[in-house]
């Protein structure tokens, strides 16, 4: 009896062993979900907010792995170094594929993945620091570069002198880089320094030797409205966002009150700076001084007479902004802004500017002769033989004398008969205190010149 229950218990234990061991087999056969990420461009505020959307959309799938395929000759520290901090702070594998070349900020970027593949002929390494010309940055700029590449290995478990070494070329390493040499290995040298794990074609091979066979790959793409904002970062399309912001500021202080041309003002201004702040170009000091700009701009108009320091301020710091906004400039710091993105900068704003000019004087005519104009706008004349006037004024102010309060310029203040009274002049220059008469009080203002 007692046999018998003895084997009866070891059936069971048996049993429950194969359905759990079953059940483990089960669970590790479990399809795996494989993110995968490119970057084959630049590396800029663009690429940086890329990685960020990758990233934050793998944490949204729940993906056990991460893949980045990369080909790129480098780029812009700052935003190599964003990218490297979120590969190292990523909580699931971070496996990098290098499609060729991982030059510069490349290399530092896939130092601080978990694990490194290449293909046939690809590179890794040279990550000295150049400005925009090419050339090698201070001494700073390296120190920087040499830090981070030299801790980036040292979380990553690699030798930090080698990464130091793919920096200053004053590194001299046994049988690895000599002095005077910045390193850059091959891909059977990465191997060789433990620098890649393995030559690879695909990302099916990194996967494969991994011992991952049941997986989905999901390739990143951006959506529609982040590849919407893309569009609004080509220069050309910026040159038209330009024009309308300038153009509708103006036919705005033309018109005042219609609120059609501003409105146009206030969405091109939104289309033209948001997709730069999303991106790390507008900082925050861009954007407010482009608004005040336009604040000087409406305080020349409205509230100083003529047209002076404050108009021509808010016309450099509206400009400047609309430029600085399109460059990855660090506070006036172009170190490493190219030549050809100042260009292309300065020539959409400009061609901007041109034309918004042009429009301002061949279009404001047919403006005031399109049918939606005519709706919003009244057409009747009332005309002096039909009892109408334009004149306020309480009394007649004709062939009286009086002293320019302000410059004319040529309009400004008089003040006459004891009052403050607007004034315009046939187009000269008067100077403030200089004696003026009244030759005419036909319209809103009083027509005068000088004695």
């Amino acid at each position: 009896m007692n046999y018998n229950l003895n084997s009866f218990i070891r059936y069971c234990l048996l049993f429950i062993f194969c359905v759990l061991s079953a059940s483990s087999a089960f669970s590790n056969d479990e399809e795996k979900k494989v993110l995968l990420m490119k970057i084959d461009s630049e590396i800029d505020p663009r690429t940086n907010r890329y990685s960020e959307l990758a990233l934050d959309y793998a944490k949204e799938i729940e993906a056990d792995i991460v893949i980045l395929e990369m080909d790129t000759y480098g780029g812009a520290v700052n935003d190599a170094d964003d990218i490297r901090t979120r590969m190292l702070e990523f909580d699931k594998p971070v496996w990098v594929f290098i499609n060729k070349d991982a030059a510069s900020a490349g290399a530092l970027i896939s130092i601080a993945c978990d694990s490194i593949y290449m293909t046939p002929g690809a590179s890794i390494g040279a990550a000295t620091v150049v400005v925009a010309t090419g050339e090698a940055a201070p001494d700073k700029y390296q120190s920087y570069m040499r830090s981070i590449m030299r801790s980036t290995a040292e979380a990553t478990g690699r030798n930090p002198q080698i990464a130091e070494a793919m920096v200053d070329q004053t590194i001299e390493i046994d049988s690895i880089t000599e002095e005077g040499k910045v390193l850059t290995f091959s891909t059977s040298e990465a191997i060789k320094y433990k620098f890649c794990e393995a030559e690879v074609k695909s990302v099916e091979d990194i996967l494969e030797r991994n011992g991952v066979e049941n997986y989905e790959i999901v390739k990143f793409e951006l959506n529609l409205s982040e590849r919407i904002i893309r569009i609004f970062l080509n220069p050309f399309v910026s040159g038209i966002l330009i024009l309308v912001i300038i153009g509708g500021i103006y036919f705005e202080l033309q018109t005042p009150g219609i609120g059609f041309p501003i409105a146009a003002s206030i969405i091109a201004a939104i289309f033209y700076f948001v997709p730069y702040y999303l991106n790390g170009l507008a900082a925050n000091w861009e954007i407010i001084v482009f608004f005040v700009g336009v604040i000087l701009l409406l305080v020349e108009v409205f509230v100083i007479p003529g047209f002076g320091v404050a108009g021509i301020s808010g016309i450099l710091f509206i400009v400047g902004a609309l430029v600085l906004v399109m460059l990855n400039n660090d506070f006036f710091d172009f170190t490493f802004v190219k030549a050809n993105d100042i260009t292309k900068a300065a020539v959409a704003t400009l061609s901007g500017l041109l034309a918004s000019i042009l429009l301002m004087f061949f279009g404001g005519v047919r403006l005031t002769q399109t049918k939606v104009f005519k709706r919003i706008s009244l057409e009747d004349t009332q005309k002096k033989s039909e009892g109408y006037t334009s004149n306020f004024n309480q009394h007649s102010y004709m062939g009286m004398r009086g002293t320019a309060y302000t410059v004319l310029r040529p309009s400004g203040k008089i003040l006459v008969d004891g009052e403050l009274k607007d004034a315009y002049t046939r187009g000269e220059f008067i100077e403030k205190d200089h004696k003026v008469e009244v030759i005419d009080e036909s319209g809103t203002s009083l027509r005068v010149k000088e004695i």
